[in-house]
């Protein structure tokens, strides 16, 4: 992990996602964990196909799995969305409306960095029909999937994918939004 980026500031929060105060990243995912305030972010395309990437080899923990499109952490003092589209912006080079789905908590190790999770994860639904232009630095490869194909390919390559993608994949394409509909008027962007 860069060392900027583990010294950033994260939030910590209670069980009801009450924030407790600020604590350097990389400690936060230190030990056990502290639960602290995270979100996921699951783009699809018009077709309902989902974007999935697998994060870059150089990622401080889970490196080399595929996930959802985006996740991460609103800095302190930062709000949830405004994070949520920051990261977005950082990882895949684009914006696009979000719209809040639900949300869990979950935890898990990374044995490879020692590292863990501990997250009350809230999850956004997104579309965008246009071209990702990926960070390098975050995201080592990406692919546009249909939601039925993914929850096979967990089922068989489970340790393919992060934790917290398996938590919620299920749920997601059961509930996700619907093929051709609009999640929000077309607000999406590119950088």
């Amino acid at each position: 992990m860069d060392p900027a980026e583990g010294a950033e500031e994260i939030i910590l929060v209670d069980e009801n996602d009450e924030p407790l105060g600020p604590e350097s990243k990389l400690r936060a995912h230190e030990g056990r964990g502290r639960l602290h305030r995270a979100f996921s972010i699951f783009i699809f395309d018009r077709e309902g196909r989902m974007l999935l990437q697998r994060r870059a080899a150089g990622k401080y923990h889970f490196a080399g799995l595929w996930t959802n499109a985006c996740c991460g952490h609103p800095r302190w003092g930062e709000g949830l969305e405004e994070a949520a589209h920051r990261r977005l912006k950082e990882e895949f080079g684009f914006d696009t409306g979000l719209e809040e789905a639900f949300s869990f908590v979950y935890r898990a190790s990374d044995e490879e960095s020692g590292l863990t999770e501990h997250e009350f994860d809230h999850v956004f639904y997104g579309r965008f029909d246009g071209e990702p232009d990926p960070n390098p630095e975050e995201i080592g490869a990406w692919r546009w999937e249909e939601p039925q194909a993914v929850l096979e390919d967990l089922k068989k390559n489970p340790a393919s994918y992060t934790p917290w993608f398996r938590i919620v994949a299920g749920r997601v394409v059961e509930e996700g939004p619907a093929v051709g509909q609009p999640l929000r008027d077309g607000d999406a962007s590119v950088r």
